[in-house]
């Protein structure tokens, strides 16, 4: 049972930041763009700084190290699906984060990026984010099957 433990975290972990990649393409961004341009601004602003918490950074750094360390203390072969989960996991969730949609973030809280160029990339960087951790999710469940 004790084995078991680390697998399911980081499944519960990549479930989760599935699920919340998942939203903001299917429906946030959708009904932001809905609204007037100043308007998703600021809600997307207000979004911005209300999801920097621990309900954020628990699946968004957990996953891939749950992943990670659910590798270190299983045996092959289920030993490199949780590897390859959090490899997935880091480059295409967290890299991707860092390198192109905080920053994109950060353009719009300054002012200095419309929403009008804002929107359709930055939703189109965090679909590819939804899609990773979907991998990522699948390849834990993989994992587990494997144990």
């Amino acid at each position: 049972m004790t084995m078991l433990v680390l697998p399911l975290v980081a499944l519960a972990l990549h479930g989760a930041l599935t699920g919340l990649f998942y939203t903001f393409s299917m429906s946030v961004m959708p009904g932001l763009n809905a609204i007037e341009p100043a308007q998703a601004e600021a809600a997307m602003r207000s979004v911005n700084q209300k999801i920097l918490n621990p309900w954020l950074y628990i699946p968004f750094l957990g996953a891939p190290l749950a992943a990670l360390a659910a590798g270190l203390v299983t045996d092959a072969p289920a030993a490199l699906w949780f590897f390859a989960a959090a490899a997935v996991n880091f480059i295409g969730s967290f890299l991707v984060t860092v390198a192109i949609n905080v920053p994109m973030n950060n353009a719009l809280n300054a002012g200095t990026m419309s929403w009008k160029n804002y929107s359709p990339r930055w939703t189109a960087w965090n679909t590819l984010r939804a899609v990773a951790s979907t991998a990522g999710l699948v390849l834990v469940g993989a994992g587990l099957a494997g144990l």
